[in-house]
């Protein structure tokens, strides 16, 4: 077995898309399709279902798939390092996140890299909710992992790595909180608490949109500039609040009840990092990020691979 059928494999059996395999490989779709079948033919039967509308992994693909991957990643692993050495990845690497979820992917890929690059060292903090480009922008972060859309020209990055659903955060009290749902539109019902501080438009109109779907204006609550005081506010019945669904279980406190929308798009995540300022450091993490983003997928029901 070739190392490129394996690599093939492996990226098509994750992505289960042969376009967005054949742009990572950056091979033609008509070479993933090739390589994919000599694999299939060495093995001996199909590795994959493939119809007009999908992709997906047969029984012997999933077993394939499961049996090939640690010794593949732990091959590549291995590599890595030793190019790691030769290179002399020794620096220190600051990375911003901007929520618990992020947090935790940026902490699991900190932790990968410490067998990978362990000259790379990886320092960690939260970005502002109040400033959320600010702190980039000056060099204190290297590279930040936050939810998309980012239109900034001045900044750069990758594709979203993790997607989730969003809730709506109400005070126990607010006759919201005997649903079992939400609508956009019925954020035309109760004020949102806004964010205060150095934040783009678009950005703003994300979190704290200012008309429904259907046109109707959204009352704006008490501006806030983190989520304990947004928490808070929404206890307290000063507002509700528009958030990432992972915030339920992170944030779990008394007096707020957090209600899944039936209509909303999911928030993405991805890694941002200043424009040219792509080094091996920074390109080290994104790998490793990659990877942690994908466990976190797997172990959470309510985030996903973006698609």
């Amino acid at each position: 077995m070739e190392h490129d059928e394996i690599e093939c494999f492996l990226l098509l059996a994750e992505e289960l898309h042969f376009g967005r395999t054949a742009d990572r490989m950056r091979l033609s779709r008509a070479r993933v399709s090739q390589l994919v079948q000599r694999l299939e033919r060495r093995v001996g039967a199909p590795l994959f279902v493939r119809t007009s509308r999908r992709v997906a992994l047969t029984s012997l693909g999933r077993q394939l798939r499961t049996d090939l991957e640690p010794p593949y990643r732990a091959v590549e692993a291995a590599l890595a390092h030793a190019a790691a050495a030769a290179r002399g990845i020794d620096t220190v690497l600051h990375v911003g996140f901007s929520n618990a979820l992020t947090g935790e992917i940026v902490m699991k890929a900190a932790e990968a890299l410490r067998s990978a690059h362990p000259g790379l060292a990886v320092e960690i903090c939260e970005v502002p909710m109040s400033d959320p480009y600010g702190q980039l922008r000056s060099g204190a972060f290297d590279i930040q992992l936050q939810e998309f859309p980012v239109r900034e020209d001045d900044l750069g990055g990758g594709p979203a790595l993790l997607a989730e659903e969003r809730v709506l955060a109400v005070c126990s009290g607010h006759p919201f909180s005997a649903r079992d749902a939400v609508s956009l539109e019925d954020l035309a019902d109760v004020p949102l608490l806004t964010i205060e501080g150095e934040v783009p438009d678009y950005w703003l109109e994300q979190r704290v949109p200012t008309h429904t779907p259907g046109g109707r204006p959204i009352a704006r609550g008490p501006a806030v500039t983190n989520m304990q005081e947004a928490l808070t506010l929404v206890a307290g019945g000063r507002g509700a609040l528009l958030a990432a669904a992972h915030t339920a279980t992170y944030h779990a406190r008394p007096g707020v009840v957090y209600l899944p929308f039936v209509d909303a798009e999911p928030v993405g995540y991805g890694l941002v990092w200043r424009a040219g300022n792509g080094s091996r450091a920074v390109q080290a993490f994104a790998a490793a990020a990659r990877d942690a983003a994908r466990e976190v997928a797997q172990g959470d029901p309510r985030a996903a691979l973006p698609v």
